[in-house]
């Protein structure tokens, strides 16, 4: 199976550390319909008393000039692709290991799985770096699983403690 791999363009701002200021970043872009796939938030540990928020997708004209009255731009680096596919046992690993055999350095990785599909955010520190993986991403084909053979002795039967 293939994986979905698109370049995606987060949008970030920085935001004080106290109770309150991601709900009142992502107030305007509720009030505006944006419907957002991805919302980071966490604390900078270069600056005490600072946050940082990513957002992604940001479309349409009201969603637009929402983000930017939150205090939102869209991110110049790092670049990301946005990869989806069917879960896998030992999928995280493979991908991570094909990208770093081609000599691709990850920025970042956040990924998460819901109902047997994975999304997950590769950040990289170029574009070059971005559209080498893309490529090679793109070409990756997710192992079927494999089912389990059956001993010749289990044949439907289960086996007894004695």
């Amino acid at each position: 199976m293939a994986l979905k791999v698109e370049k995606i363009a987060l949008w970030s701002g920085e935001v004080e550390d106290k109770p309150g200021a991601l709900a009142r970043v992502l107030e305007p872009l509720a009030a505006a319909g944006a419907n957002l796939e991805v919302v980071l938030a966490q604390r900078n540990p270069a600056k005490i008393g600072v946050g940082t928020v990513w957002l992604y997708p940001v479309r349409g004209r009201k969603a637009l000039d929402a983000a930017r009255s939150a205090g939102l731009s869209e991110a110049p680096t790092p670049a990301v692709l946005r990869v989806e596919g069917p879960d896998k046992p030992g999928l995280g690993h493979a991908l991570a290991k094909t990208l770093a055999e081609a000599g691709i350095n990850l920025a970042f990785a956040h990924a998460a799985v819901l109902r047997g599909r994975f999304v997950a955010l590769f950040g990289f520190d170029s574009d070059s770096d971005a559209n080498k993986a893309r490529r090679i991403l793109s070409a990756f084909k997710v192992p079927r699983r494999r089912r389990a053979k059956a001993s010749p002795t289990s044949k439907g039967r289960t086996a007894r403690k004695r």
